[in-house]
């Protein structure tokens, strides 16, 4: 699995054991900060696109022995929203050799879910999940492997980072203004 998401990329590769657990065979994290280089036009600016697609070159090098099929790529947030992301996408394509399916917010949500059962030693009860992202953030109420309830908010570190506190000043003012808009 890769996650191209608007703060970080992510590479997972796991085997599904017999008794239903995933055995982490190797895994890869890099800030990329994808929607940092988002500009006011939503456009993904050259440089962090250079440094994206260098990521994914050493994503690649892992991912060339494992069967297509077995392979999912997955783009978040920041290319849902990049009106260059085809052009990136295509850009990325040629390099992982794989295809790239941009999800949606629920989408997202629901993976997230997914991911994170595998983690919880015993099922059964209701549980919440949220994962504050780059772009947005995804809250699900779950009860043992099914998702009850998804949402995807346009909401994340580096979008409200780069909305309210571009210059790298943090005021009273501005905290303010960031929780109002957060709240509504």
């Amino acid at each position: 699995a890769v996650d191209l998401g608007s703060n970080s990329f992510h590479m997972l590769i796991a085997s599904l054991e017999e008794n239903g657990t995933l055995k982490v065979i190797d895994k890869i994290k890099e800030m990329v900060r994808l929607g940092a280089g988002l500009n006011h036009k939503k456009q993904l600016d050259e440089e962090t696109q250079q440094r994206a697609l260098a990521c994914l070159s050493r994503f690649s090098q892992r991912l060339q022995n494992i069967h297509k099929k077995d392979i999912r790529i997955t783009g978040t947030n920041t290319l849902r929203n990049a009106k260059n992301s085809k052009k990136f996408i295509k850009r990325a394509r040629k390099i992982l050799n794989h295809r790239i399916d941009i999800i949606s917010g629920i989408e997202e949500a629901r993976l997230v879910y997914q991911g994170a059962i595998y983690g919880l030693a015993e099922l059964g009860d209701k549980r919440l999940v949220i994962d504050i992202g780059g772009g947005s953030t995804e809250i699900i109420i779950g009860e043992n492997r099914s998702p009850i309830q998804l949402e995807s908010i346009e909401m994340g570190c580096v979008s409200i980072t780069k909305r309210f506190f571009s210059e790298g000043l943090i005021t009273e003012a501005r905290v303010k203004e960031a929780d109002i808009y957060a709240r509504h």
